[in-house]
């Protein structure tokens, strides 16, 4: 009856504390709870774990549970035990507790903790057995076992099937699990971890914790929406919303966690669980009932199956520059290993629903930022015009920010710009901010906003381990909801596999480096970075590399990466010029270099703006353009049949005149290049796209064609040294006069050619591409790797 006389004791302690002059009788015990963390001394038990559960003592004191305490591992009793001491010495009471209460607080937590070793199957029926003892000597009745696995997720199976089977409480008593991140790296492998703690373990005996969703910011989301509903309503769509920004960034680096995150990175450490629920919870449908976890769940897989699939064209990624160092030293890799995991990561999500069709919802998330701040926050259209003054607020931006703690604000916060409304207020434990700092919060000093805040703050390990005692269990991940939630972000990993991310400096010193920004449905980087090329043997690790080549730029990546990077910079080109000329003149060269791409420009990218856009070509052979060797036939065949494009945007090389092919009287040289003139401002077009073969010739100009320096001609009919020989072709002066030039060249026997030119200054009778030099425009070289380095 020891424990009954201390708890009863401890009781009148806090009632005196906390103002009570009369000492209640304790509820009727509700049973005995036994708290076992398995992982006892480790980081997450030593700064949250054991805090949070000596914060469920104190709140549970008095309420009818009685409590024991156990910290688990494979360490033995005698080395693990002062550890453990260690860490519950440094145990905070809660703030309304004096230092005098406090101690004795802490002395009868410290007197129902105790330090076992769990490796064995035998070390979990000895624990058992000595639970059951144990409420038998105080005349105890078990409620339940709560169980905090704190240790790597590959070592839950093994641990789930020793407490099934030796460490079960009494047939009415509840068993709860709490199981930690990371539930599998992808679908495969959290179907595998499900199935594997399903064989031991019941649904409802498992708690997946994330402990987002203890923030009370995160939890109040479904609350806040529903007690503003008649105001939210009206505005929580595609008419009003005009974007949503759902932000983690952390300062400090990976350092001393590199190998847990270089298996993991920032996609799977933060995006597919924290942000995700987040998400979830803002745009999900409202539950009738939120309390009613079963609701809640669906709703949330109803939304999650209603994202669009996204892949690496919705996502950049980077990695602080120091990263590969660590993971050198961490993981005891050579000074040639390259890590390709990211350390960040932005990514553009959308949702098919009439409701929010057309929103795009960025999720980013990165270390080794410039701040430390997180924030989920939704922006309104403006329907507004000032003319005059800006500062009014009908002129300021609108947006409803959940803020979950740190930047500028320092404290969790719901805020809401004035010019929308004012929200309700009905919970007793959050009030209203009306101190004014001088501060602003993304924009906006705080003086424009409505602001929330919760009465008291409380850790997320103390609200959720709460709730894991109640069986409450809507803060929790489903397996259900889990598998959902890897479904969704498993394409786009498998995608990312291979990719070199971004590096960017760290800090302050990232300036705009990350930026990035919204093409359609995809995303790029705002900004170029300039990468040397490596040494060779590293290029597997990389997708994309930047350097000079003939003292031009160029971009070298695996073939499908390049024919991707250039498909999006033609877009780029195309955007750019119909915004200062209203449309886009593109020549595109034959030949087997571009099959990639037109592939690619029909079928990937969507957002390409064919209808502002003419299409001309570089070269063709003096066939029917129905004939299977015509250039115009194979553009027709692998691009114009898959898109809408007008047909005046197209201008087909005028090779079959008068029933024959190129023949100068007909003058078909000539009717292109007026047609081009007449068509293209100072006949320049927007982007020429070339090839190379590998004699050295691009167009259908070639070593023995002959045209003068001061040749004025666009257009012109030259010969081939193999057939069909006569061609049709622009000249070096309507190429160079173009403003963007791009040479294509791929696969490995372009090798010897690509080493040649490198070799060579300037122009080489030899090489007719060595003579496309634009005048006033850009030359790039898009060089596969088995092109560049064989």
């Amino acid at each position: 009856m020891l424990r009954m006389k201390l708890e009863l004791l401890l009781l009148a302690v806090i009632y005196c504390q906390r103002g009570h002059t009369d000492i209640a009788e304790p509820k009727q015990s509700l049973g005995h709870v036994a708290v076992v963390i398995v992982g006892a001394t480790g980081d997450l038990a030593r700064k949250y774990l054991w805090q949070g559960f000596f914060q469920l003592y104190t709140d549970q004191v008095g309420k009818g549970h009685t409590f024991s305490f156990y910290g688990g591992g494979l360490l033995p009793d005698e080395k693990a035990t002062p550890l453990l001491f260690g860490i519950l010495k440094e145990l905070a009471c809660p703030p309304e507790l004096s230092a005098e209460r406090c101690a004795l607080v802490k002395e009868q937590f410290l007197h129902l903790a105790q330090y076992r070793q769990l490796n064995t199957s035998e070390d979990y029926e000895k624990l058992s057995q000595h639970i059951r003892q144990q409420m038998e000597q105080e005349g105890m009745v078990e409620a339940g076992r709560l169980f905090y696995l704190s240790v790597p997720a590959f070592t839950y199976a093994d641990i789930a099937e020793k407490i099934n089977n030796t460490c079960r409480p009494a047939p009415d008593a509840w068993l709860r699990v709490v199981l930690e991140k990371p539930f599998g790296h992808d679908t495969g492998s959290a179907q595998f971890l499900a199935k594997q703690l399903s064989d031991k373990l019941k649904e409802e005996e498992m708690y997946k914790i994330d402990h987002y969703l203890g923030k009370q910011v995160v939890s109040k989301v479904l609350s806040f929406r529903k007690e503003n509903k008649k105001l939210l309503d009206p505005i929580w769509n595609n008419h009003h919303i005009e974007r949503i920004e759902i932000v983690l960034k952390e300062t400090l680096d990976a350092k001393g966690r590199i190998q847990f995150y270089d298996q993991y990175g920032v996609i799977r450490d933060v995006l597919q669980n924290h942000l995700t629920e987040v998400m979830t919870l803002m745009l999900m449908n409202l539950p009738a009932n939120q309390s009613n976890s079963a609701e809640i769940l669906q709703n949330k897989l109803q939304f999650l199956a209603s994202l669009q699939n996204i892949d690496k064209s919705n996502a950049v990624i980077g990695q602080y520059q120091a990263y590969n160092g660590e993971v050198q030293e961490e993981l005891n890799k050579t000074k040639d290993y390259y890590s390709v995991t990211p350390t960040f990561a932005g990514v553009v999500i959308h949702v098919n629903s009439a409701k929010y069709d057309g929103i795009p919802i960025f999720m980013t998330s990165g270390k080794a930022l410039d701040e430390r701040v997180a924030y989920a926050r939704v922006i309104f259209k403006s329907d507004t015009f000032c003319v005059q003054d800006p500062t009014d607020i009908q002129c300021k931006a609108k947006q409803i920010i959940f803020y979950l703690g740190h930047g500028n604000l320092q404290y969790p916060a719901i805020l809401v710009s004035k010019n929308l409304f004012k929200p309700d207020l009905a919970s007793h434990d959050w009030k209203e901010v009306t101190e004014n700092k001088d501060v602003n919060v993304l924009g906006l000093p705080l003086h424009d906003y409505y602001i929330q805040t919760p009465v008291a703050l409380r850790e997320p390990y103390c609200e959720l381990i709460s709730q894991v005692v109640i069986g409450r269990k809507d803060s929790f991940i489903s397996t259900e909801g889990l598998l959902a939630s890897w479904d969704f972000w498993t394409p786009l990993l498998h995608s990312l596999a291979h990719v070199f991310p971004r590096l960017y400096p760290g800090g302050v010193a990232n300036s705009n480096l990350l930026n990035f920004q919204l093409r359609g449905r995809q995303v790029s980087f705002s900004q170029e970075a300039v990468v040397n090329i490596i040494k060779p043997g590293a290029e597997e690790n990389f997708q994309v590399m930047q350097g000079k080549y003939r003292s031009s730029e160029m971009v070298s990546a695996w073939a499908q990466e390049l024919v991707e990077r250039l498909a999006s910079d033609l877009l780029m080109a195309a955007e750019e010029a119909i915004r200062q000329d209203g449309q886009f003149h593109l020549a595109l060269s034959g030949g087997s270099s571009p099959v990639a791409l037109l592939r690619t420009l029909a079928l990937d990218l969507y957002t390409f703006p064919w209808s502002d856009t003419h299409i001309w070509q570089v070269d063709e052979r003096c066939i029917p353009h129905t004939d299977s060797g015509s250039n115009f036939r194979s553009l027709h065949d692998l691009l114009l049949h898959h898109i809408r494009i007008p047909y005046f945007n197209l201008h087909p090389m005028p090779v079959q005149l008068n029933q024959r092919s190129c023949v100068e009287e007909d003058g078909g040289p000539k009717l292109y290049q007026q047609e081009i003139k007449q068509f293209i401002n100072a006949s320049s077009f927007h982007y020429v796209l070339l090839g190379v073969g590998h004699d050295g010739h691009t167009a259908s100009l070639f070593q023995d064609t002959k045209l003068d320096s001061d040749d004025e001609r666009l257009v012109t009919l030259t010969e081939s040294p193999i057939k069909p020989h006569q061609r049709m072709s622009l000249t070096f002066t309507a190429i160079n006069k173009a403003r963007r030039v791009g040479v294509l060249v791929m696969g490995k026997g372009k090798h010897e050619l690509v080493s040649q030119l490198s070799r060579i200054k300037g122009e080489s009778p030899k090489y007719p591409i060595t003579k496309v030099q634009p005048k006033n425009g850009t030359l790039t070289w898009y060089i596969d790797y088995d092109a560049l380095l064989g």
